[in-house]
């Protein structure tokens, strides 16, 4: 009489087997498990024959491409990646069932029927790539699979990294790919594939069902899951680089909330992120520094920092990470995939640090910034440039920088100065309407941004609450600013890169849109930025005020003297003026932000929309209906903070043509 195989053997066989017939050959589909043993050590490697042995530290292998899928070797390459997939799948299976013997016997026949049918899937791999001419081992063999799933701990860690993981995003992979293959007319290979995808459809429900067991009560398929997992596995890796599959999900028994969830999350899939961060008060935490103070943020500029923060993906790259103070919607994720932007990794405010950083990018470098990102600062790769840094000099963040870059480029100075007692300032007045009786005076707050913190004055309007304006903000700013008014015909910005190696680098130009106070209401972006100008300000601009030469050229050099050892964006706001007698004026210098500004996100906007110009707005939310924002929210424009959640203020983006 035959002796009956323990499911122990067979998988002591597929995991420690040195050549490859052995390792896959198919055991009987149902074994004894009355005999599991004790659980084994972790072995550094699968068995394998010499020319397939996985090192203990790996390889990195790209992935192949499939822009030649009709060419034999081309799938073959492809092959080869995919049948190491399974071989490892299958190891891995067989590791669950030495590890844990004392894991449910349901359990442990769930994971031996995932094994044979992973063995299956390599044997058919195996074949296909034969006939294309590639042999096993020809090719480099990545670990990864083992790296990360083979430390498991507990069968639920199992659950989470490769059925929930590595076999749910296999789920759009194969679904995918079996349809190029068809396209190319390999049939052979779609039937593999479009096998393989219904046999993962099982393997992530039998995953699905033993998660739900073993996470805890009244936690969330999403949280659980969240919860499970460890860096450098995240959520998102679920997820192939292939479109989403949510009827296979469904059929693998995943909940609607958790394929919601997982539809619009993102993170690194191998590039160190970058950690980005809003803090639009940076002025203001500058002021308060330089002050001697602490700046306590009053309720719209929290909704400023809350509503506006989503802005910042602008400037992230598909792996990047962007730290949020809440979270967006599921639906409103889902309406900017549908328009076509990839979403970074949204990080909660103050997750925890540990995790390695290829940068950290606020929207300043000012003292808020310096605090918060300060825990990150060991986690940022060695050599790279955007490491967590001091934060800049508060005068920095002053009108007067502006001043002194304007005042270093010489000639038709505009006569900003900045004072620093009533007595200067009134006499600064005096002698602006001494000099021109019918002008106006324009006072500012140093540290005041997008037009707020501004006082016009005429000769009638000099008077005690003028005096009581100027006291006040001596007090908050330690200085004010005193310029003649001007009748403004454009408001626009140039925007810079200041590099490492202290270079400062045009990026482009922008139109702003103020009201007549000069507060700040959008912006205008286009690839040529001429073709936004009216006629008369175009040729001014070009011919007459050299603008090409002074903010390429001249500005640059200026600034990277002035603003020595700054690394990031700079802008440089300008205007164009009517004179008195009917001509046009340049002032160079309005102010200048040694940080991000809104124009560049309108800028980071438009490049990643196709270089399309378009148009970015900041309004009201209370001087819109609800009936009106639904009515926005679509083409030819999308909100890019969430209608829903937004206190106050709403960022709209409207694409223009290209």
């Amino acid at each position: 009489m035959a002796r009956e195989f323990q499911m122990r053997e067979v998988a002591e066989r597929v995991l420690f087997a040195t050549d490859l017939e052995t390792k896959l050959a198919l055991a009987p589909v149902e074994l004894a498990d009355d005999a599991p043993g004790v659980a084994i050590a972790l072995p550094e490697a699968p068995g394998r024959p010499a020319e397939l042995r996985i090192r203990e530290h790996g390889m990195k292998t790209e992935f192949p491409g499939t822009n030649r899928l009709d060419d034999d070797r081309e799938r073959g390459l492809l092959l080869h990646f995919l049948a190491n997939h399974e071989l490892l799948a299958a190891e891995l299976m067989a590791l669950v069932l030495l590890r844990f013997p004392e894991a449910p016997k349901e359990y442990r026949a769930g994971v031996y029927e995932a094994m044979r049918e992973e063995q299956a899937h390599a044997r058919m791999y195996l074949r296909r790539m034969k006939e294309c001419g590639i042999a096993f081992g020809e090719l480099p063999l990545s670990n990864y699979f083992w790296r990360i799933v083979a430390p498991m701990e507990t069968p639920m860690d199992f659950v989470t990294r490769l059925n929930l993981t590595f076999e749910q995003a296999n789920l759009d992979f194969s679904k995918h790919y079996a349809a190029l293959f068809r396209q190319v007319g390999d049939t052979a290979t779609a039937a593999v594939l479009e096998k393989i995808h219904l046999d993962e459809i099982g393997h992530v429900g039998h995953g699905v069902k033993w998660f739900r067991r073993w996470k805890e009560r009244g936690e969330t398929d999403w949280d659980g899951y969240r919860r499970c997992l460890s860096y450098p596995l995240t959520p998102a890796r679920a997820k192939g680089l292939a479109p989403f599959h949510i009827e296979s999900r469904r059929r693998a028994g995943l909940d609607e909330d958790f394929i919601r969830r997982l539809e619009v999350c993102e993170s690194s899939r191998g590039r160190t992120p970058v950690l980005h961060w809003f803090n639009p008060s940076a002025e203001s935490h500058a002021r308060a520094a330089a002050m001697g103070r602490r700046w306590q943020p009053d309720k719209a500029s929290l909704a400023l920092e809350e509503d506006l923060e989503l802005l910042m993906m602008a400037f992230c790259r598909k792996d990047d990470a962007l730290m949020v103070r809440r979270m967006p919607s599921l639906e409103h994720l889902a309406r900017l995939k549908q328009a076509g932007y990839e979403l970074p990794e949204l990080v909660p405010h103050g997750t925890a640090a540990g995790r390695k950083l290829g940068g950290l990018k606020p929207w300043a470098w000012s003292p808020d910034a310096v605090e918060t990102l300060r825990p990150y600062a060991a986690d940022v790769s060695a050599g790279v440039d955007g490491g967590w840094r001091e934060d800049v000099p508060t005068r920095w963040f002053s009108k007067e920088i502006g001043i002194e870059i304007d005042r270093q480029l010489g000639a038709d100075s505009h006569g900003a100065e900045i004072y620093r007692t009533v007595e200067e300032v009134e006499t600064a007045i005096a002698d602006l309407f001494d000099r021109s009786p019918d002008s106006q005076a324009l006072l500012k707050a140093p540290y005041a941004c997008s037009g707020r913190g501004h006082l016009r004055v005429n000769r009638e309007s000099v008077a005690e609450k003028t005096r009581g304006w100027i006291e006040n903000n001596l007090t908050d700013h330690g200085a004010v600013v005193v310029e003649p008014w001007l009748e403004r015909v454009l408001d626009f910005s140039a925007l810079y890169e200041a590099l490492p190696d202290g270079r400062i680098e045009h990026v482009g130009f922008t139109v702003m849109e103020n009201d007549a106070a000069g507060r700040f209401l959008g912006i205008r972006v286009g690839p040529k930025w001429g073709n936004l100008l009216l006629a008369e300000v175009a040729g001014f601009l070009f011919r007459e005020a050299g603008v090409m030469e002074l903010y390429l050229r001249k500005l640059p050099e200026v600034m990277a003297g002035v603003l020595a050892g700054y690394r990031g964006p700079l802008c440089v706001d300008a205007m164009v003026h009517r004179l008195p007698a009917g001509g046009l004026a340049l002032r160079k210098v309005v102010e200048v932000n040694v940080r991000c500004t809104m124009g560049r996100l309108a800028w980071e906007w438009m490049r990643r929309s196709g270089r399309h110009g378009g148009r970015l707005r900041l309004l009201r939310k209370a001087k819109l209906g609800a009936a009106e924002i639904a009515e926005m929210n679509g083409a030819p424009g999308i909100f890019l903070n969430d209608p829903e959640q937004a206190g106050m203020f709403l960022a709209w983006w409207e694409r223009g043509e290209g």
